[in-house]
């Protein structure tokens, strides 16, 4: 039987490193045509979808914070908030008592740029979740959330080399 296991784990394996490569080309497809509609650049959504997972832990970015998040030298992250501000994408806040501490969060005019060309995924994607039990989707969470530590994981190895 341990062979037998063996085999379906390394059949597993494959089978899941490939739809992740195209679930991940697929998104990707799917951000360049926002970018395009919208004249962003690549860099533009990582750090957009760098801002909106920050909001949505509720640890809202530092600029350099999303510098280090995307891999950018301050100039080059000071340009890009400077364009993606100018854009209604996103906007510089102030919320602590230390008024030199600035955050980042997703601009209004950028949100409604977001919702009009995403929310018609979303039927799509919930098709697809229904089909699953609660118990089924949170092992897949779990799944994810690793896979995303590990790839979090060799990029902080890449980039410190």
């Amino acid at each position: 039987m341990e062979g037998t296991e063996a085999a379906e784990r390394q059949r597993l394996r494959r089978a899941l490193v490939d739809l992740l490569n195209a679930y991940s080309s697929e998104a990707q497809h799917i951000g360049h045509a926002f970018a395009n509609r919208n004249n962003l650049h690549a860099t533009d959504m990582h750090a957009l979808l760098a801002v909106m997972q920050a909001e949505r832990d509720g640890a809202p970015l530092t600029p350099g914070r999303l510098g280090e998040a995307i891999g950018l030298t301050s100039g080059a992250t000071t340009a890009l908030i400077d364009r993606l501000e100018r854009g209604g994408h996103l906007r510089r806040s102030r919320e602590s008592n230390d008024r030199r501490v600035v955050h980042l969060r997703y601009g209004d005019a950028g949100m409604q740029l977001a919702m009009a060309f995403f929310t018609p995924l979303r039927p799509h994607t919930d098709r697809v979740m229904e089909k699953f039990s609660v118990e089924e989707l949170q092992a897949v969470e779990k799944f994810l959330d690793g896979m995303t530590a590990a790839l979090v994981e060799y990029r902080d190895e890449l980039r410190a080399r």
